[in-house]
C-alpha cells in the first residue's frame, strides 16, 4: 500500500530495501554475507603485557579483530572500570604489532574524539544500548558500530537502537547477540539464537554473537560458539586472556590464550561447512 514504508520503525534497515547483505569491511577484515568474523581479546585492558599476550595469541590462530575494554561499566562501583585513555594507546600499540583492527566500547560521548582515533570498530554495550545520545554521537561517526542487544531488550528494541544510529548516516553496523536475562541460572544468561536467525531475516546488517558474556563459565563458551556459527552467525566476539583466573574482570569466562588456536580452528571449521570464510 502506498505510504506504508513511511510509517514502518525500521526505515533505514528493513532487509527488503537490500539487494544483498551488507558486508562490513574493516581495515581488509570482512564481516557478512559470507566473511566470518572472529573477533578476540581479552574483557578489559589490565595492562601493557597482558593486552600484548592476548593480542599476539589471537592473532597468530587466525583472529580477524582484536576486543579489548578500555572503560567497562560494571556493576558494582567498587570493581575495576578499565585503564580508560591509557588503555587505548595500549590498544593502538597492540593493533600496530599485529595488524588487526581494534574494536573497543564507547561508555560517554566526552570520550567520542579519543576512542574513535583508536578504535576500528566502535562498540556500545549492552548496558548503552539505549543510550539515545549515545547513539546519535556514534551514528555521526565515519566508523562501524557494534551495537549489543541489552539484556533485558526485545529483538524491535534492538533494531529500534540501530535505526537510532542508521538515521544519523552511519549505517555500517553489527548486531550483537549477547544473551537475555530470564529465569534460568544454569548459565549466566540465556543466549537467543532464535534472535540471530530472527535479524537476519528482518534486516541487512551483519549478526555477531558473544557466547562469553551468555555462558559466563569458559567451558560452555566453545559449545554456544558451535552453535551460533551454526545457525547462521556472521561472527562471533570471544574474550581471551593469558592467564583467565587472574584476570581483574570476567575471568572465569573468559578463554586462556593457549586454547584459542583450537578454539578458532573449530569455529572456522563449522563456518566452511555453511560456506562461510573467516575474514
Amino acid at each position: 500500500m502506498a505510504g506504508t514504508d513511511v510509517l514502518t520503525p525500521f526505515r533505514v534497515l528493513n532487509g527488503i530495501h537490500e539487494a544483498s547483505p551488507t558486508v562490513i569491511s574493516v581495515r581488509g577484515r570482512r564481516l557478512g554475507n559470507g566473511h566470518f568474523g572472529l573477533i578476540a581479546g581479552p574483557c578489559t585492558v589490565e595492562s601493557r603485557d597482558q593486552t600484548l599476550s592476548s593480542a599476539r595469541a589471537v592473532a597468530e590462530a587466525g583472529a580477524t579483530m582484536l576486543r579489548g575494554g578500555a572503560f567497562k561499566p560494571r556493576t558494582s562501583p567498587y570493581a575495576f572500570s578499565g585503564l580508560g585513555l591509557e588503555a587505548l594507546e595500549i590498544l593502538r600499540e597492540a593493533s600496530d604489532e599485529t595488524g588487526l583492527p581494534v574494536v573497543t566500547e564507547l561508555l560517554d560521548p566526552r570520550h567520542v574524539e579519543e576512542v574513535a582515533a583508536i578504535a576500528d570498530v566502535v562498540q556500545v554495550g549492552a548496558r548503552n544500548m539505549q543510550n539515545y545520545p549515545l547513539l546519535v554521537e556514534v551514528g555521526r561517526l565515519d566508523r562501524p558500530v557494534l551495537l549489543k542487544r541489552g539484556s533485558s531488550a526485545s529483538v524491535d528494541e534492538l533494531l529500534n537502537a540501530a535505526e537510532c544510529v542508521a538515521k544519523e548516516g552511519n549505517e555500517r553496523i553489527i548486531l550483537c547477540e549477547r544473551g537475555i536475562r530470564t529465569f534460568e541460572r544454569a548459565t549466566r544468561y540465556t543466549l537467543d539464537l532464535g534472535a540471530v536467525a530472527a535479524l537476519k531475516q528482518r534486516t541487512h546488517l551483519p549478526v555477531v554473537v558473544d557466547p562469553s558474556h551468555a555462558a559466563g563459565e569458559r567451558s560452555l563458551v566453545l559449545p554456544l560458539a558451535r552453535a551460533a556459527a551454526a545457525v547462521g552467525a556472521d561472527g562471533i566476539i570471544v574474550e581471551v586472556h593469558p592467564r583467565p583466573d587472574e584476570a581483574l574482570c570476567d575471568g572465569p569466562q573468559q578463554l586462556a590464550a593457549g586454547e584459542f588456536r583450537a578454539f578458532a580452528a573449530e569455529i572456522a571449521a563449522i563456518a566452511s561447512l555453511l560456506g562461510k570464510q573467516i575474514g
